[in-house]
């Protein structure tokens, strides 16, 4: 059989191997030449996108996009409360608050609790009424997400195993408490890949008010090739996404130059990566540049609201000051995932100190819960209805979720402290069973009666209808077969339809 091999213009004559060549290379200097350079890396490339490598990434188009086993969604976009969103104020309903509120917090044992002894028994500060067909029992506070009752699962007997911010948002994120690890984002990258080719794969639209605790290690890759870690797109600011554009006072760049300086950049890292073998950032960093390019006029389209209709933009409320930037990002959400971004997170609330602007309501929860939800709950809702309209909702994957709960005692006299012991998500689309609820609190909705759920669970059911057994997604490191449940989880499948 013949074979040719590409010959780069710099060595338009082939290598001679006579003994005597001064050019002469080892066999694994030889091989490394001309299978693990850039034209190796590339052509693994192409043949993974089609498919034909013997073991491929890539999800298989005979199991609708999946690695293991069929798929009944292909991206996700998950909704972070950070700061800890209150279960019993929002999706918990416990009448026991109600005819218990100022008595004495008695639930037995030892009560522990992050920064504060127990207080009275505190109902919750906004009605519940029935929604939807289900009639599940929802809080005033959260009335939009009510009115997509029928479409969402909650899961109400999730626990955390911390009560401290930084861990129990790397848990909920990464399925770990100590940093290092990828988040669950980034292995849904890795091992599903992209479904464009002009946009990040994994895209975080943080809080306009800043970073959440952990700041950008929460969509980290960990020990994952580094390509496979959140993009993060400032939505609102002049600059949306670093250095994606020379700034105004470079005006010596021009197409050409900037043509020329990626050009030089390519054959710059080329060369680096040629002599470093297996490390991922060197092709993160090239992969970084190549998609930037691409950016540059991907990015400002998705990002540019003016096409979507008057109609739409009320629908998440543009029009309204409390909603329009929590809105503009699920919106924006919405784009991306319809453009082919696999997993989007959006995130509400930001660890920026007092005034608080994140949902951990130590010291007034009336006043804190009502200014965060109102900036929360129509957009939230508005995605679940936007995306169900547009018949993307029936494989999108929508979780709502918080690094833990709040606990049905005060703190002082209107606040409520952590509650690792119970809390709830939801999720909405991609195969899970809508207007139904999973697990119990007690009730006080203090600690989980049945169903104990933790992340490992949830993230496990979440890869399970993405098409990817949670077992087998693994990443050796460090002598040990990595995965996002660890060496836990189990598929809820009372969750899906």
């Amino acid at each position: 059989m013949k074979t040719s091999c590409h010959v780069c213009p710099s060595q338009q004559a082939p290598i001679q191997l006579g003994a005597d060549d001064a050019r002469l290379v080892d066999r694994r200097e030889f091989l490394w030449r001309f299978g693990g350079g850039l034209g190796g890396i590339a052509m693994a490339s192409l043949l993974g996108q089609h498919g034909l490598l013997a073991d491929t990434a890539q999800g298989r188009s005979e199991s609708n996009g999946g690695l293991h086993h069929r798929a009944k969604a292909k991206r996700v976009v998950q909704l972070f409360m950070s700061g800890a969103a209150s279960q019993c104020d929002t999706f918990d309903y416990k009448p026991a608050l109600l005819k218990l509120n100022g008595q004495k917090f008695d639930p037995g044992g030892k009560v522990e609790l992050f920064q504060s002894d127990p207080g009275a028994v505190m109902k919750s500060p906004w009605d519940w009424k029935p929604y939807g067909q289900c009639g599940k029992l929802i809080s005033g506070l959260v009335p939009h997400i009510g009115s997509c009752a029928d479409d969402l699962t909650f899961v109400h007997s999730m626990i955390a195993k911390s009560n401290v911010h930084g861990p129990a948002t790397y848990m909920q994120n990464t399925g770990f408490v100590l940093p290092g690890f990828p988040a669950m984002g980034a292995w849904i990258s890795y091992g599903l890949g992209s479904l464009t080719d002009n946009l990040p794969t994994f895209v975080v639209l943080p809080d306009v008010r800043g970073l959440a605790p952990n700041g950008a290690a929460n969509w980290g890759a960990g020990f994952l090739p580094a390509t496979h870690q959140g993009t993060m797109i400032r939505v609102g600011k002049p600059n949306p996404i670093y250095d994606l554009f020379p700034p105004k006072s470079a005006t010596f760049v021009s197409p050409a130059s900037e043509q020329a300086t990626q050009k030089l950049l390519k054959e710059l890292n080329q060369a680096h990566l040629a002599t470093r073998a297996g490390d991922s950032r060197l092709d993160a960093r090239i992969a970084s540049y190549e998609l930037a390019a691409k950016l540059q006029l991907s990015a400002p389209e998705v990002l540019d609201l003016a096409g979507e209709s008057a109609v739409t933009k009320k629908l998440y409320g543009l029009d309204e000051k409390i909603t329009e930037d929590f809105g503009q990002r699920c919106l924006i959400a919405r784009r991306l995932l319809e453009r082919g971004v696999r997993f989007v997170q959006v995130w509400s609330g930001a660890d920026n100190g007092f005034p608080r602007r994140n949902w951990d309501s130590h010291e007034d929860l009336a006043k804190d819960h009502l200014d965060m939800a109102r900036s929360m709950d129509q957009p939230a809702a508005a995605l679940v209805k936007d995306l169900k309209a547009r018949g993307l909702l029936e494989d999108t994957i929508v979780i709502w979720t918080t690094e833990f709960g709040r606990m049905p005692c005060s703190q002082g006299s209107k606040g409520r402290d952590h509650n690792p012991f119970a809390f709830t998500s939801w999720v909405a689309g991609g195969g899970f069973k809508g207007g139904t609820s999973y697990g119990e609190s007690d009730e006080w909705s203090y600690k989980v009666a049945t169903d104990p759920t933790y992340c490992y669970d949830l993230h496990a059911t979440i890869l399970h209808q993405l098409g990817i057994n949670h077992e087998k997604l693994t990443f050796r490191h460090n002598g040990i077969d990595r995965r996002l449940t660890d060496v836990h989880g189990e598929v809820i499948n009372e969750l899906l339809a």
